[in-house]
């Protein structure tokens, strides 16, 4: 028995050893082969192909390198000596027909694609690497046959998703989106991956060529064959354009049919608050209120509802709350309203003592590590605004150190940052910044590298006074709602004499960064034609730099919605469609400037 076993493991060590050596020589042979080493290549292949004679990976290489080498009738010789011991293999005629290719011999290449593809009226097997082989080679309109015929001869195979990429290759994007639905329509379980595929194609733009493309197929299957799938889709889409009330239609439709699951609606919900679109929110919002039969997701609902009523500057607000807390009560499942009512206590209300005393209340309610947390963060910015930095650090760290990784720890970290910054401690600041660079969360990774870069770009050299204290003085103010002071600090820049010697002047890196604060303070201020003159400043001072995009959106945004110059606000709109094609707000200034100038959308 033991002689047995020394047996089958030197048996099993061999086979290993051999399996290694062989992955090696493969290696070799391909870094020959992608470095254009076609002949050393050749006799690797040529070794490996002879000791696994049916492995097409092989095949495939060795007759690569014999084209490389215009060796064709050595190719063509092993082809066809191969289909006379075995005609079943039908696909290598791919092979065969593609060397006739090479040598220009077009007649007798289409001669052995078309042996290939017959060949799958007999063995439907083959359907699946006959096509591949063929894509292989960028034959794409024979590997789209190839699959077709496949799914004709059997009815089980499904390779829409293959011909969808395909017309994708090809730029055919009516027939792959038709390809992709069929797909769904045989399959719902592909949803997930065609939106994952389809969202390559498509964008915020809804007059973009391949959404109108992808919306009319949709529009079309949906009434041929009404299906779920096609309204989830389509509910994807208008969300992906920002047309939520679209979207919110589509998932009504759904409700309607199966009305038991709001998750959907509330989720739509919350990408439109996101987006700043808060009456689609709304609608969203107080749908799930409305239908909801549980009491945790009403609150919720009623969360983001309170949320909008902020920021949409809803003078019933105070009101709002309090018949929220007389219909829900102060609880364990309240913390959250009672965090946005601190909120809003703080930075609308300035009444900052008062929403300690409610964050203290909710504290005593918390059962979980991130309950306190998040209670603890709010509680955080409330002491920041009253000018209580330390104990504000405190919170920050103990959410760190209890919750380390998980995002409310690296707003935590984010929230150090700042207060750090505000306090005029940039080398601190710039050090927790560093660890956020990287963050999983994006949104809280853009932040961090905003402000490192407004730090390392502005921050004193050799004990030179640069502005950046003053600045980040000014940013402190403009948090705590003191507006008129956050203004006049930025004054004290301009005209101080200890400041660059003459006061901040164009030229200087921080100057966008302060002008930019001013013109959002006037904004604030409702002082709308000093925030374009702050503006107008920027772009005479630089107008390439790294603010350009953001300043042109915010005039347009000022000359739209507060000035009531249109041909103004199609001006700034119309500059970033044209100058700054890569923006963030591209999307948005294209559909507001075609709105402006009367296009039917």
């Amino acid at each position: 028995m033991k002689k047995l076993l020394i047996l089958i493991f030197l048996i099993f060590c061999n086979f290993s050893f051999s399996q290694e050596a062989e992955q090696n020589t493969f290696f070799l042979a391909e870094t020959y082969y992608r470095q254009g080493s076609y002949e050393k290549a050749t006799q690797i292949y040529k070794k490996l192909y002879d000791k696994s004679p049916f492995n097409t990976s092989y095949l495939n290489r060795l007759i690569s390198c014999y084209q490389e080498t215009e060796n064709y009738k050595i190719a063509e010789v092993l082809l066809k000596t191969k289909l006379q011991k075995d005609p079943s293999q039908t696909y290598l005629n791919v092979f065969l027909g593609y060397n006739y290719e090479r040598q220009q011999l077009k007649e007798a290449a289409t001669i052995y694609y078309e042996k290939a593809i017959n060949s799958i009226d007999i063995n439907d097997s083959y359907a699946s690497i006959i096509a591949r082989l063929f894509k292989g080679y960028n034959l794409l309109d024979n590997a789209i046959l190839a699959y077709q015929k496949g799914m004709n001869n059997n009815k089980n195979a499904n390779y829409n998703f293959q011909i969808a990429q395909i017309y994708g290759e090809k730029g055919d994007f009516k027939q792959m989106f038709e390809a992709y639905i069929n797909l769904v329509d045989k399959n719902t379980s592909y949803l997930n991956l065609i939106q994952r595929y389809a969202s390559i194609y498509i964008t915020e733009d809804a007059q973009n060529e391949t959404n109108i493309l992808f919306r009319k197929t949709l529009l079309r299957k949906a009434a041929s064959n009404p299906k779920n799938e096609w309204n989830i889709l389509l509910s994807w889409l208008f969300a992906q354009q920002k047309e939520y009330e679209k979207a919110f239609t589509q998932e009504k439709a759904l409700y309607q049919r199966n009305p038991t699951d709001l998750s959907e609606i509330f989720s739509l919900g919350t990408i439109a608050f996101e987006n700043k679109a808060y009456e689609s929110a709304q609608q969203c919002f107080s749908f799930v209120n409305e239908n909801s039969i549980l009491n945790e997701e009403k609150i919720d609902a009623n969360v983001y509802l309170i949320k909008i009523a902020v920021a949409s500057k809803n003078p019933e607000t105070e009101n709002l709350f309090q018949s929220l807390f007389m219909q829900f009560g102060k609880n364990a499942q309240t913390i959250e309203l009672l965090v946005e009512y601190a909120d809003f206590l703080t930075f609308t209300k300035n009444e900052p003592a008062q929403a300690t005393a409610v964050l203290e209340q909710a504290l005593g309610f918390s059962k979980t590590k991130f309950d306190k947390a998040r209670i603890k963060l709010k509680l955080g910015d409330v002491l920041v605004f009253r000018g209580n930095f330390n104990k504000a650090l405190i919170y920050f760290s103990q959410i760190q150190t209890q919750l380390k990784n998980h995002e409310l720890a690296q707003q935590a970290r984010f929230k150090v940052a700042q207060t750090s910054y505000f306090k005029g401690d940039f080398t601190w600041a710039k050090a927790q910044l560093k660890v956020l660079k990287g963050s999983t969360t994006q949104l809280i990774a853009n932040d961090a590298v905003a402000l490192f870069l407004k730090i390392t770009d502005n921050e004193p050299v050799d004990s030179i006074p640069s502005g950046l204290k003053q600045l980040a003085r000014a940013e402190l103010l403009a948090y705590q709602n003191k507006n008129e002071d956050a203004l006049q600090e930025i004054s004290n820049l301009f005209s101080s004499k200890d400041i660059l010697i003459n006061g901040l002047v164009p030229g200087e890196v921080i100057y966008d960064d302060v002008l930019f604060l001013e013109a959002e303070l006037y904004i604030k201020l409702k002082r709308y034609e000093e925030a374009i003159v702050s503006l107008e400043k920027i772009i005479a001072a630089d107008n390439q730099g790294i603010l350009t995009d953001d300043v042109n959106f915010l005039m347009a945004e000022t000359y739209h919605y507060h000035l009531n110059n249109i041909e103004k606000a199609q001006e700034y709109y119309q500059k970033i469609i044209f100058e700054h094609p890569s923006s963030i707000y591209l999307v948005e200034a294209r559909k507001k400037y075609r709105k402006l100038r009367g296009d039917n959308l």
